[in-house]
């Protein structure tokens, strides 16, 4: 098995964590209208779990985590902080 194949994660383990993973709501009555170029969308939720486990597996901090690969490490960070809060680690 390759290095790469082993940091990602299984569909069965994905199948597991998926329902776990909290859908981000915005608040009631309120209209968003998004200007071209304005911000970045969400991660996909699978990347990062991806991201979160290869963080966890190897020990790195998380300003180490590679950028090309991952995408921003303060991003995932806040998403681990989030998931944590919602408790979907535990749950798991």
């Amino acid at each position: 098995m390759s290095a790469i194949r082993s940091r990602t994660v299984s569909d069965a383990l994905w199948e597991r964590v998926a329902p776990l993973v909290p859908v981000r709501a915005r608040p009631r009555g309120r209209t968003y209208q998004r200007k071209p170029g304005g911000g970045r969308k969400p991660l996909e939720p699978r990347h990062v779990f991806e991201a979160i486990v290869y963080v966890l597996r190897t020990g790195i901090q998380w300003k180490a985590l590679p950028k090309a690969q991952f995408g921003s490490p303060s991003s995932i960070h806040k998403y681990f902080l989030a998931w944590k809060r919602a408790g979907v680690f535990v749950a798991l």
